[in-house]
């Protein structure tokens, strides 16, 4: 067993380091006698397996010893101190950074799991080789995951697919990122791999010819131009087809109409000259080059990446990149470690994975437990997928922090649009709360309901804030354009005429002196406050068709005001007015219509200006919630916030906001903002207040 693996390390270690290894081997088989692994196996054999993939990475000697030796704490009873003496410090602590990994595979409750993960990070901290050593381990567990049951391959699968694999991807282990999604996929879900695999084998055949022929005319090309380049045709892999085939609602012949190809060059400058010979031999799709040589990704990865219509009109994805950046594109950190290399790439290798750890470390700091660490983790390691289920089972895609009412939108446009509520889980949850990957969610929606604008606050995904934005644009015309007319109609009331008796003649020369494209946008900037709607009927009747009388409209008639919602209609936040309630409203520009109390002392220097404040009038069936702000003088007892809350709600009132002030040892002072529907609603809801015998007196805030 042990010759495989001297048989790698002799073609880039040296005798006597290997030697040290066949020690090591040798202390960790002594250790292991008589143990067997699930499969029947000699234990060793797992070990053993752990240093050929780190040998395939072509570690270092301490990571390779460490290797073989990162059970025999945990499973054997031998202490760091004779590791230390045996094999040296640096072994030592990498066989116990990974020791104390070791929980993550048995974690079986968030919170273990989650412990397990602030060890790592702390590990890792000290010495990056203690995660490398800990994702050789967990490969060789994923590639002899058969002999578990069906539910414990699941959930190491899952827990692979979630945070190794992404872990590994941070590294820039390519290769092994790779493996672990496709040996996670067949255990999550063995039926869908097995299908997608065989569809695959079937597609290579019927692809065979047209990859070929792509590939030869590249080669040829690039020959006569003396770059001295290896062309590989690249295939996709079985989890990112299923991915994008989930992501893309797309079928599978659709993502495989795409031929992928990887150049692989001497130097940097040979990139950029076959990037310009493969730009002539097949046309470039505009949009879709990206140059991560100049800019390379955060894990140091590096490549020239394009896409051409090729022959038949076929789409090719083309990476062109020098074999050092294909290297690290397979192996990341563990291509420049520090034994091998004496250039600044083991530098800038290892600075990249400090500043990542340290990251993490920061954020542990700030977590307040080990489980909100475990999520901030989650986030930085896989940032940009959260998937969720409709109450079907269907799985939907959202960013990170994607909120119910991006689900919504993401659903469908018009569930976004008609929104009021959602259950997650099952139980009724805020439409702001982030979602979580595997929640189910549920949308309430009602035909009258109409987009908030406080949605665009949280909502995080392109789709959604761009239907919210887009309707709230339309509503605000609509409104403003409906205000402005009433608006304009109420000022031409003055001048003895109408809005249903203006001529074409005046609404041309009304065009012509304020120089609008059209009578609607006139309206619109009526209705949002940017022009005053007296100075709009000047322009539209001439003095000398300026008519006062009986016959006319009342100019002292009210605007009617029939609901509590609109993006033109504001109430004032220093006097909360209420159905019932006399008031008067003031134009305010860009915002619309404000509406006061009759009384409110923020209206005393514009009452008595027509152009600037008019009367209102609420409709008889006005509808909507309304805030009001209530204070109570109350005696402190015990429970005696909740007792008035409660009678508050029992007369269907919504509280906004409650708080206590204490005015001396025997009175406190309650400031509630809560929803009433009319002043006969609040009154009903002062009288009960009354009736707690804590409560001394109960009185409406008005700006007076």
């Amino acid at each position: 067993m042990l010759q495989g693996l001297t048989d790698k390390l002799s073609s880039y270690l040296d005798p006597k380091e290997i030697d040290r290894i066949k020690r090591a081997y040798h202390f960790s088989e002594k250790c292991h006698l008589g143990q067997m692994r699930q499969s029947g196996d000699p234990y060793i054999t797992h070990p053993l397996a752990v240093a050929n993939i780190l040998a395939d990475m072509q570690m270092d000697p301490e990571s390779l010893m460490a290797g073989l030796l990162h059970d025999v704490i945990e499973d054997t009873g031998v202490t760091k101190g004779q590791i230390s003496r045996r094999f040296g410090r640096t072994v030592a602590d990498l066989v116990d950074g990974v020791s104390k990994l070791g929980e993550i595979e048995s974690a079986s409750r968030a919170e273990q799991q989650a412990e397990s993960f602030q060890k790592m990070t702390l590990a890792m901290s000290r010495d990056i080789r203690v995660m490398l050593v800990k994702l050789a381990d967990r490969l060789h567990n994923m590639r002899t995951l058969g002999v578990l049951s069906p539910e414990k391959r699941r959930r190491i699968a899952r827990e692979t697919i979630d945070i190794y694999a992404p872990i590994a991807q941070r590294l820039g282990i390519n290769d092994i990122r790779l493996e672990f999604e496709d040996l996670g996929f067949a255990a999550m879900y063995p039926l869908r791999h097995r299908r997608l695999r065989e569809a695959l084998k079937a597609s290579r055949k019927n692809r065979k010819e047209v990859v070929t022929e792509i590939q030869q005319a590249i080669e040829m090309r690039l020959e006569r131009e003396s770059v001295h380049v290896e062309v590989k045709g690249r295939e996709k892999h079985l989890w990112s087809i299923y991915l994008k085939m989930r992501e893309k609602k797309k079928s599978f012949r659709d993502i495989m109409d795409v031929f992928a190809f990887r150049l692989v060059v001497d130097n940097v400058d040979d990139c950029y000259r076959a990037l310009g010979i493969v730009h002539n031999i097949y046309k470039p799709v505009p949009g879709e080059f990206k140059d991560y040589i100049a800019i390379p990704k955060t894990n140091g990865y590096q490549s020239l990446h394009t896409l051409l219509v090729g022959m038949h009109g076929v789409i090719i994805e083309v990476q062109i990149r020098t074999r050092e950046m294909d290297a690290m594109a397979n192996f990341g950190i563990a291509a420049h470690w520090e034994y091998k290399s004496s250039n600044n790439n083991v530098e800038v290798s290892r600075r990249r994975a400090a500043r990542w750890v340290q990251g993490l470390l920061e954020m542990q700091q700030k977590a307040g437990d080990s489980l909100e660490f475990l999520e901030h983790v989650k986030a930085d390691l896989f940032p940009d997928e959260v998937y969720v289920f409709t109450p079907k089972g269907k799985i939907i895609e959202l960013p990170t922090g994607a909120t119910p009412i991006d689900f919504a939108y993401s659903v469908h446009t018009g569930l976004g649009d008609r929104c009021i509520a959602c259950h997650v889980d099952g139980q009724l949850t805020p439409l702001s709360e982030p979602l979580q990957s595997g929640q189910k969610i549920d949308i309430i929606s009602a035909a009258g309901a109409q987009p908030n604008p406080s949605w665009l606050n949280f909502v995080v995904t392109a789709k959604a804030r761009s239907a919210i934005r887009h309707f709230l644009k339309n509503q605000q015309h609509d409104e403003s354009v409906d205000l402005g007319k009433r608006l304009l109609d109420h000022a031409l009331g003055n001048l003895g005429t109408s809005y249903k008796q203006l001529k074409k003649s005046q609404i041309k020369r009304l065009l012509k002196e304020t120089g609008a494209s059209t009578f609607e946008f006139v309206l619109q900037q009526i209705g949002l406050g940017n022009r005053v709607p007296f100075a709009v009927a000047n322009l539209m009747v001439l003095p000398n068709k300026r008519v006062v009388s009986d016959d006319h409209k009342n100019p002292n008639l009210p605007v009617v005001i029939d609901s509590s919602q609109g993006l033109v209609l504001q109430y004032g936040r220093c006097c909360h007015p209420i159905p019932g309630d006399p008031i008067l409203g003031h134009m305010t520009p860009g915002k619309g219509l404000v509406i006061h109390l009759e009384s409110c002392r923020n209206l005393k220097e514009i009452r008595s200006n027509p152009e600037k404040c008019m009367s209102l009038l609420w409709s008889p069936v006005v509808k909507g919630e309304f805030a009001v702000e209530l204070k109570a003088e109350v005696t402190p007892e015990r429970g005696f916030i909740a007792a008035l809350a409660s009678r508050m709600t029992e007369e269907d009132a919504t509280i906004e906001h409650i708080s206590v002030n204490e005015k001396d040892a025997f009175t406190s002072i309650v400031d509630v903002v809560l929803t009433v529907r009319d002043r006969i609603h609040l009154a009903d809801i002062m009288r009960r207040a009354r009736s707690l015998k804590s409560v001394r007196r109960i009185y409406r805030v008005k700006n007076k």
